[in-house]
Parts: C-alpha cells; sequence; structure tokens
C-alpha cells in the first residue's frame, strides 16, 4: 500500500479518502508482481554475489525464445506486458454475455491474448518470476474462459487452482505448472507430483518477499475462481469464494482503485444472489457497493469520474436483476435513465467541443 505525496497525474483520482497523500495507481503493486530490480534475487544472494552474478550472465533469462537477444530485466518488462493489456476496465464484474462472441474479428483478438499469456507463463518460469507465474496462471484461465465460454470452464478451473497453489503457503510442482503453457493440455501417462517450490505464502517465501505480494496474487485468484464457479452455475460456491477476498481489503486505504475492487466484488456477490432468485439479498449488496461511489461523489477528495461509473455500474447491474425477477417495468426505467444520462452526456461534449472550435476560430481571425 505505497502512498505518494504528489499524485502522478493531475486529478483527484488518486487522492486518498481516509488519510493524506495520493495512491500510487498500482505502480507499487505492479512493481512486486514482476520484480524489475531483482530485489528478491538480491535479498536471496546478497549484493556481491548477485552483481558477480549480474556481470557474469549466470541469473537465469531466455536464451532461447523471442526475447533471446534481450536483457533479462528488458525480459522482465516484457513479461509485464504479456500479463497485462492495456484494455483494461476498472473492477471486474463477471457477465455470462462477456462469454459468447460472434465477430471473428473479436474472437482472435481473444485468442491472440490467450497466447500471450501462455507465453508469459513460460516466461516468468525461465526468470524465476513466480508472483508473475501466478498472474499468468490466472490470466490464462481468464482468457480461456473468454474464448471457449463455458465449454472452457473446467480448463479455467484448473488453471486458477494452480494459481492458488502458487501464491499459497504450501509447495508446487513446476513442470506441471509449465503444462499449462501448451496450446494443447496434454499431461503424461505416468505423472506424479514433485512439489517442492515454495509458495508465496510459505515461510520460506516471506523471508524474501512481502506478504502483500501473495495477498495480490491471491485476491486476483480467488475473484477468477468465482468467476469460473458463475459460468458453471454454481452460485453459492462463487459466493463463498468472492467473500473470501473482502477481509483482504479491510486494511486497504480508500482510493478509487481499490474501491473499484470493494465495488465489483460486492456487485458480484449481488449477481450470486440475483441469478437464484433472492433480490432482496442482492439489493443489499448492490446498496453497499452504491454507497461506496456516492461517498466518492460527494467526497471533496473522491474521483467524481469513478463515482458516477461506479454508481452506473451498480444501477445496471440492479436492473438486470430486476428483470431477472419479473420486475420488468422498474429495470427499464432504471435502464431509461442510464441510456438518457448517458446522451446528455454525450450532448454537452459536442457543445463543448462545438464552444472550443468557436473560440480557435475567433483567435485565429484576430
Amino acid at each position: 500500500m505505497k502512498i505518494v505525496q504528489e499524485p502522478a497525474e493531475d486529478g483527484n483520482k488518486c487522492k486518498l479518502l481516509d488519510r493524506p497523500g495520493y495512491d500510487d495507481g498500482g505502480v507499487g503493486d505492479l512493481s512486486l508482481i514482476v520484480d524489475l530490480e531483482d530485489n528478491v534475487a538480491r535479498r536471496q544472494r546478497g549484493d556481491v554475489d548477485y552483481f558477480s552474478a549480474v556481470k557474469a550472465n549466470r541469473l537465469p533469462r531466455d536464451n532461447n525464445g523471442p526475447f533471446a537477444d534481450k536483457s533479462r530485466r528488458d525480459q522482465k518488462v516484457q513479461l509485464a506486458t504479456l500479463l497485462f493489456t492495456d484494455d483494461a476496465t476498472p473492477g471486474e464484474v463477471f457477465s455470462e454475455q462477456s462469454l459468447h462472441v460472434d465477430d471473428p474479428a473479436e474472437l482472435a483478438v481473444r485468442q491472440d491474448q490467450l497466447s500471450e499469456a501462455r507465453a508469459a507463463l513460460r516466461l516468468g518460469m525461465v526468470l524465476g518470476d513466480y508472483p508473475a507465474v501466478s498472474v499468468g496462471l490466472i490470466e490464462i484461465s481468464k482468457r480461456n474462459l473468454l474464448v471457449n465460454g463455458k465449454g472452457g470452464a473446467e480448463d479455467s478451473m484448473r488453471c486458477v487452482n494452480k494459481a492458488l497453489e502458487v501464491a499459497g503457503d504450501g509447495f508446487w510442482d513446476g513442470d506441471d505448472i509449465l503444462l499449462e503453457a501448451s496450446d494443447e493440455y496434454n499431461p503424461p501417462t505416468h505423472f506424479e507430483k514433485n512439489a517442492t517450490t515454495p509458495g508465496l505464502s510459505n515461510p520460506a517465501s516471506l523471508k524474501y518477499m512481502s506478504l502483500r505480494v501473495s495477498q495480490l496474487c491471491l485476491r486476483s485468484a480467488w475473484l477468477q475462481k468465482a468467476n469460473v464457479l458463475a459460468a458453471q452455475g454454481k452460485e453459492e460456491e462463487a459466493r463463498k469464494s468472492y467473500q473470501s477476498i473482502l477481509p483482504l481489503l479491510v486494511d486497504e486505504h480508500r482510493c478509487s482503485r481499490i474501491d473499484w475492487e470493494r465495488v465489483s466484488l460486492l456487485v458480484n456477490i449481488g449477481n450470486t444472489y440475483a441469478r437464484t432468485g433472492d433480490f432482496n439479498s442482492a439489493d443489499e449488496q448492490y446498496e453497499l457497493a452504491e454507497k461506496i461511489g456516492m461517498e466518492h461523489l460527494n467526497h471533496e477528495h473522491g474521483s467524481r469520474e469513478d463515482g458516477e461509473l461506479m454508481v452506473s455500474t451498480v444501477k445496471r447491474a440492479r436492473a438486470f436483476a430486476l428483470a431477472r425477477n419479473g420486475r420488468e417495468a422498474e429495470a427499464k426505467a432504471i435502464i431509461r435513465e442510464l441510456i438518457d444520462k448517458k446522451l446528455s452526456e454525450e450532448k454537452k461534449k459536442k457543445v463543448q467541443a462545438s464552444d472550443t472550435q468557436n473560440e480557435n476560430i475567433i483567435t485565429i481571425n484576430e
């Protein structure tokens, strides 16, 4: 939970609501997942041995793949690029509709992203960057579900369970993990796991890396496991998986980045109730999520943009829940409100653009 004194960008998206300072926008967490500076290796080896290994090029790096000509550090930069896509959206609310894609171009993009996640897993294993290995498995699970829909749920569940092994306090087998880097899962006929690598929460690992590393990986893994369970129609199990993340957020500071995680979890939990016909329990979760969004709208240090998006996300979820429970008139009223608000915003943007253009023309004429 790195806090900085100055914001990385203009505006109040990164301003903390509960204390002075600014959120670092996830830069600190990303540097824990992909250890560009080899801080863990330096702690394990000691500075003298580490820098001697760097000079002699003895540290693990990919010598045979497409990144063989890059330095170890540059390969880690490439690893981050493969793992984290540019089109990420705030929060992560599971929707069955997202699993269905008829556009061949969109399907091709999803397949490319799945291949990138598998390449990231291979690279992470070679570099010995095990937090990235856990995230790589999660991304394979996520992207496989988007490519294959419910038919890929079994493979996605296997991957996310392995991600939990890597992030857990036990041990895991590298050969078993690398099976997921292939385009086709084809384990040997006679395969016996040799789990000797300590997980990120194992005391042996915690000597060299922060507990936050494993918690970040566990949060992502439990979220994806819940999404897979929801895709399989196992709503109660999915709900428990979503709920298991909430205790890990109790001590997190208040900012739009972390509050988006809280909102998405509450909406996902509400949706598990809605899909089983329990609208009242679902609406309790939606109200908690909406309250977080409203706090950003009403707080002097809140992010108005994120607050409005949070509230809109909750309203859409409530509308679908109402429709699913036979209250279509109420659902349509909410959707109409959201559409009218969107049209009003677009009209306002056009007017502002026109005013700016007119001002430019006046300036040029003068």
